[in-house]
């Protein structure tokens, strides 16, 4: 066998088209390597505090103050009294070469309607990467920015992920860079964060396309919702910043890490949760750890009404003015909305139309709702 390889060689090396074929090949593969490599460096680019667009400021005519670091700056999070929202989106383009601060009307409805509801929590929205604020006496200033600062217990604030996540369990994956070739970057950063944010501080993480309808300050903390009869989601969770619930951080930090698939845009998320929840209650049926609250030890699973009353396909139902009634009747009892971002948000609603989004902004976020213009 060995003394034909020299001869097969030398029939490889004297055939033109399978040295063609053979030198395409090569050529593919070193495209593939160099595609890949530039497409982690970028992604990382957006988040890393390091020379590159994500750094480079505004200038100009434009004033504009960079976010301080949510490590550094005062007040810090109150360990277990904090809500957090996170905003993990690369707002850059080839004519704006720097990150600034940009909000939707929705995502500012989120962020007041917590902080209206929960007076005696902090409320932070953390921006990842190095982020700029347009200045509030500048004449491109930005409503609904100041209409979430009116509120004293609402704070901007940025993130680097590789600070944020020194000294946490999660700090050497990170480093590995497999989050950076996900097909669904900015998601799974997001779900990154929102795992390493309730270890660090425990408290209550909410997504941007929520909207809070009552006080959560004295719901007892270890907790999330059901979204269907299979899986938990990952939109509302509660952890204590010690014991059990700091244990729950700990144990869905390791998930990730054990389980990430960069090509599932939900395994990240909700699958961590539920996969972590099936382990603490001994089941997999979602049902049984709704009503056999000991089986769970403390960590509660509340029913979909809590926070997901309106399954995802039917999210048309908050706009649509004919299904206000059977809308409202549903989400009575509902702690938040989940309004269902990933479908809903090319569809506008005009302010004042009677939906029941537009209910829900109007006494949520009526700040926020104003801001908005015309188009909500």
């Amino acid at each position: 066998m060995i003394l034909r390889v020299p001869m097969l060689l030398a029939r490889f090396l004297h055939n033109g088209r399978l040295r063609l074929l053979f030198l395409i090949l090569i050529a593919l593969l070193i495209l593939g390597i160099t595609f890949t490599y530039n497409w982690t460096n970028e992604n990382q680019l957006c988040f890393m505090d390091t020379k590159g667009m994500a750094t480079q400021s505004p200038g100009g005519d434009l004033e504009a103050t960079p976010l301080e670091d949510v490590l550094l700056a005062e007040p810090k999070p109150v360990p277990g009294r904090s809500i957090f929202f996170h905003e993990t989106s690369c707002q850059q383009t080839e004519k704006r070469r720097y990150k600034l601060m940009e909000l939707t009307a929705r995502q500012a409805c989120a962020i007041e309607s917590a902080a209206l509801h929960n007076p005696n929590f902090q409320v932070f929205v953390l921006f990842a990467g190095p982020t700029y604020r347009i200045s509030s006496n500048n004449s491109n200033s930005q409503p609904l920015v100041e209409a979430i600062l009116s509120y004293s217990n609402v704070h901007l604030r940025r993130l680097n992920l590789w600070s944020y996540a020194a000294g946490t369990p999660i700090e050497e994956w990170l480093k590995d860079g497999s989050l950076f070739l996900s097909s669904y970057l900015f998601s799974h950063i997001s779900d990154f964060l929102r795992y390493l944010t309730l270890y660090r501080y425990g408290g209550l993480y909410l997504d941007m396309d929520v909207v809070v309808l009552r006080n959560m300050e004295e719901v007892p903390p270890n907790y999330t919702g059901a979204e269907s009869n299979t899986h938990l989601a990952a939109g509302v969770m509660s952890l204590a910043a010690t014991g059990f619930g700091h244990e729950i951080a700990e144990s869905c930090l390791r998930d990730l890490q054990l389980n990430f698939d960069g090509k599932d845009w939900g395994n990240n998320g909700p699958g961590v949760i539920t996969r972590v929840a099936q382990k603490i209650c001994g089941t997999k049926d979602i049902q049984v750890m709704q009503e056999d609250h000991k089986r769970c030890l403390g960590f509660k699973v509340f029913g979909r009404g809590a926070f997901y009353a309106v399954p995802w396909k039917q999210w048309r139902d908050f706009f649509e003015p004919e299904k206000l009634p059977q809308t409202m009747a549903l989400t009575k009892d509902s702690y938040v909305v989940h309004v269902w971002n990933k479908h809903s948000s090319t569809l506008k609603i005009k302010r004042g139309t009677k939906s029941a989004y537009a209910k829900y902004a109007e006494q949520n976020c009526p700040r926020a709702y104003k801001a908005s213009g015309e188009y909500f």
